[in-house]
């Protein structure tokens, strides 16, 4: 079904009303709309109401609890995302996040392109009250001991009190989206010892211990996680700047598909090992499901008034409808409104500061 007025339609209303909306964006995907749409129909299946923007030609007839909204205006490959965003109104992921700003949905989904979506989200929806800067905590698939990265990319420096904050809103995610009931939360560094790291790791972590002292509210803080500690299950959340945890997400990615790339190389190279895959194939596959980067939806965009997921964009359909139920999951479970009263509670939110000579680190 497609509306050009963006407004959610009849259809699916008597059976979900109560449920979250997820405005998606269709755009940006390495196998185009019709994929993401694809996901939107999964999600749909599951009693998830989408509100998906798109070129409605490419999307095409869509099943109950999806309404289309023609957008074919991409800006997901832009150079320059924020003044994209801005120049662009009509731009799918614009509208998207209008349409969460607006109230006509809860959440929103960006199929391609982390600027874009942090561009328009934080010029329509804003961030929340008392935030400094939004974050991206990515679920990094470590089998056994899966752990989230918080932040992988929106902000390349940071403050103490950025760290702080993405401390608790990493734990919230992991706690209310992930199930994890009481999340550790470490920071990482070059060594686990207290008096190792950048002048940035040591105020924080003075800043994260002192607070563990007097008693967290929802984490246990463990101290600095050193980079081989993030994949060993010491922490379910690790904190970092945007700059550090980006370069270490693609690092880990990276060596992960290299690693995996040899294994199936190794595997077919000759008639003997082709008969060891064989052998080995339904254990393989039940390890692949474990590292399956789609599982967890993609990268969450924490710090705003409403939840943002950022699925990668070469993930398919499967993906897509993980980030959208995931997205789903966590507004109806206010992760945001969680993440907001536990900084309230422990004081730190953003206050007016009282000099310049507040600011630990230059940046803003």
């Amino acid at each position: 079904m497609t509306q050009q007025d963006g407004s959610p339609g009849v259809t699916g209303a008597a059976e979900g009303a109560s449920r979250p909306v997820v405005a998606v964006d269709a755009n940006g995907a390495d196998l185009g709309p019709a994929e993401v749409a694809g996901g939107a129909a999964l999600a749909a299946a599951d009693g998830v109401r989408v509100l998906l923007f798109g070129p409605a030609q490419e999307i095409g007839e869509m099943p109950a609890g999806v309404e289309v909204v023609d957008a074919p205006v991409s800006i997901a490959k832009e150079s320059d995302p924020a003044r994209a965003a801005r120049a662009h109104p009509d731009s799918s992921i614009v509208q998207a996040a209008r349409a969460v700003a607006d109230g006509r949905a809860q959440a929103f989904v960006c199929a391609g392109g982390t600027g874009a979506a942090l561009a328009a989200g934080i010029f329509n929806i804003r961030r929340a009250r008392g935030i400094y800067r939004p974050a991206l905590a990515l679920p990094v698939p470590v089998p056994g001991s899966p752990v989230t990265l918080i932040d992988v990319g929106a902000n390349a420096d940071a403050r103490r009190e950025h760290l702080v904050q993405y401390a608790f809103m990493g734990a919230a995610l992991s706690r209310v989206v992930l199930g994890v009931p009481h999340p550790r939360v470490g920071l990482l560094s070059n060594g686990a010892e207290a008096g190792r790291g950048s002048a940035l790791v040591l105020e924080a972590h003075a800043e994260l211990a002192e607070r563990a002292a007097g008693g967290l509210d929802g984490f246990t803080f463990v101290g600095n996680v050193e980079g081989d500690a993030v994949v060993e299950g010491v922490a379910d959340v690790v904190v970092t700047d945007g700059f550090t945890g980006n370069i270490a997400l693609k690092l880990m990615e990276g060596v992960s598909q290299t690693i995996l790339h040899a294994v199936r190389s190794a595997a077919t190279s000759t008639p003997r090992a082709k008969i060891g895959g064989l052998l080995l194939r339904p254990a393989l596959q039940g390890f692949r499901g474990e590292i399956d980067p789609e599982g967890p939806g993609g990268a969450y965009l924490l710090g705003l008034r409403r939840l943002g997921v950022v699925p990668h964009g070469r993930f398919t359909r499967r993906g897509f409808a993980q980030a959208i139920r995931r997205a789903e999951l966590g507004a109806r479970s206010d992760v945001v409104g969680q993440t907001h009263a536990a900084l309230e509670r422990a004081g730190a939110l953003k206050r007016a500061p009282v000099s310049a000579a507040d600011a630990s680190l230059p940046g803003g």
